[in-house]
């Protein structure tokens, strides 16, 4: 029988591995892509919750909005975001990302997850199941 600390290690190491590997992948596309990690981060947070002001992406990658409006000059000027006219206050400007950007972004995500495809071959089809059942029982 399996020890609580024998699950923990064997959990842990795999969280390990996880995160090494599709880090590594991701690091590697954005570094490809030609783009900072901030800016990459910026694209992120735009593809997955939606549009913002300036001041709610300077928070979000914590840096003065000084420092995110030349970072978002540059993502305009790459035709990766765009500026539009905040619906609640025609002053200001919320950003949002591009087709270009969001197309960039999922050729991100699919490098990044491309390592899962050669798992399968890794185990035979008893293997796979007892992974299959163990991980439906921890979601």
């Amino acid at each position: 029988m399996t020890s609580s600390k024998q699950f923990t290690t064997a959990l842990r190491e795999w969280s390990e591995v996880f995160m090494s590997r599709t880090m590594r992948e991701w690091f590697r596309f954005v570094k490809s892509s030609g783009l900072s990690l901030p800016q990459f981060s910026a694209l992120m947070r735009l593809y997955y919750h939606g549009g913002c002001g300036i001041s709610e992406m300077s928070a979000h990658l914590d840096v003065t909005a000084a420092a995110t409006s030349q970072m978002v000059d540059r993502l305009v000027q790459a035709g990766l975001i765009e500026r539009v006219e905040d619906p609640s206050d025609r002053r200001a400007k919320q950003l949002t990302i591009s087709d270009k950007g969001r197309a960039l972004v999922e050729k991100g995500i699919e490098a990044r997850n491309r390592w899962w495809e050669y798992l399968p071959a890794a185990l035979n089809a008893e293997q796979r199941a007892a992974v299959v059942e163990a991980l439906n029982s921890l979601a």
